[in-house]
């Protein structure tokens, strides 16, 4: 019997999913995933030729709602070869029958889904006020960042670093023109940030301390394997959030900040086996596991967070696959609603 599926390219998925309908699926799916209502393993993660390039394969299983896994590819590499570094697809089955039900893009997922999540730890660990942001990395997720931060906070003020200076002016010259992309939502949406209502004033940064000293909000999206952030640069207060190194042997963090904050992740399975910024504060005897103060969703479930207006609070992102599952599901509910994409036999 021939099983008929439907086909998702990312610009389908573009048009169906909002960062607001995002951020409120991520909370859902952190809550979910932190009740034990999930059934997920820590992605299995293979080397592809050495530290440069490697594929994840991450399976998600939410009891009567939905089923599939993520194939996610980074090489880094790619930037030579005009390609992005992160690609990624994913397979939506029944969960009654296990017939595939969709084939989605997932580049656009990955990256929209991981800045909802973002979203939703700074609507629970940031200060109530916050103005500034900071972000380290100009790639897309610096600009999906932006955009879901926007979303939750009143931003006034946003400095921004890379290494590259020609791409820090590049993003700052198209964030301060692009009026936001209706379409999917994922714009900046002047109606709705910055101060009385306008966008904030985006700034590149010569120096990252100089992006971040101040910074009520501190986003780290880059691919360093070593520390991009002094401790010294945060300011009592600040909630930093960590979406690059995500293997065991790499820390975007000064290891005396993950020390000194409050460590909130996605997952505690998964920080202390993927998390390098985690692994190796443990194998140093920075602290220990239990430094980790509590997963996003148990913050969603109604757990304690920040304790004070000086706490800084850190949340360690590596991505769940539940996560992944839950947004093609709405994309894919969306799309049949609308009579996006292409159906295909199998």
């Amino acid at each position: 019997m021939a099983v008929r599926f439907r086909l998702l390219s990312e610009s389908d998925v573009k048009a169906v999913l909002t960062i607001d309908d995002l951020i409120e699926t991520m909370a859902a799916a952190l809550r979910r995933f932190s009740k034990g209502e999930v059934t997920q393993p820590v992605r299995t993660v293979i080397s592809v030729g050495g530290d440069d390039a490697f594929c994840g394969l991450m399976p998600a299983y939410v009891p009567s709602e939905s089923l599939g896994a993520k194939v996610v590819t980074v090489f880094g590499r790619n930037a030579t070869r005009g390609l992005p570094s992160h690609l990624a697809s994913v397979l939506l089955l029944d969960h009654e029958t296990g017939a595939l039900r969709a084939l989605l893009d997932g580049r656009f997922i990955t990256e929209s889904r991981t800045a909802a999540v973002s979203a939703v730890s700074s609507r629970l660990l940031a200060r109530e006020g916050v103005a500034s942001l900071a972000i380290i990395g100009t790639g897309v997720q610096a600009r999906s960042h932006l955009d879901a931060l926007s979303r939750v906070h009143r931003l006034k003020h946003v400095a921004v670093w890379s290494p590259n200076k020609a791409h820090r002016d590049r993003f700052v010259a198209e964030v301060g023109t692009d009026p936001g992309r209706s379409g999917d939502g994922a714009g900046t949406d002047p109606g709705r940030t910055g101060a009385e209502g306008r966008r904030p004033v985006v700034k590149a940064a010569d120096h990252a301390g100089e992006a971040i000293v101040g910074a009520d909000l501190i986003v780290l999206v880059t691919s360093s394997p070593t520390p991009v952030i002094e401790s010294g640069w945060v300011k009592p207060g600040a909630h930093v959030i960590s979406v690059g190194a995500c293997r065991p042997n790499q820390r975007e963090m000064d290891p005396e900040l993950v020390a000194r904050g409050r460590l909130f992740v996605d997952s505690r399975a998964a920080a202390l086996v993927e998390s390098g910024d985690v692994v190796l504060g443990i194998q140093e005897g920075r602290f220990m596991a239990d430094h980790i103060v509590a997963e996003i969703g148990e913050l969603v479930n109604g757990a304690a967070g920040r304790r004070s207006q000086t706490d800084i609070t850190i949340f360690k992102s590596l991505g769940l696959a539940v996560e992944d599952v839950m947004a093609a599901d709405l994309a894919y509910r969306r799309a049949v609603e609308q009579g996006i994409g292409m159906e295909l036999t199998l």
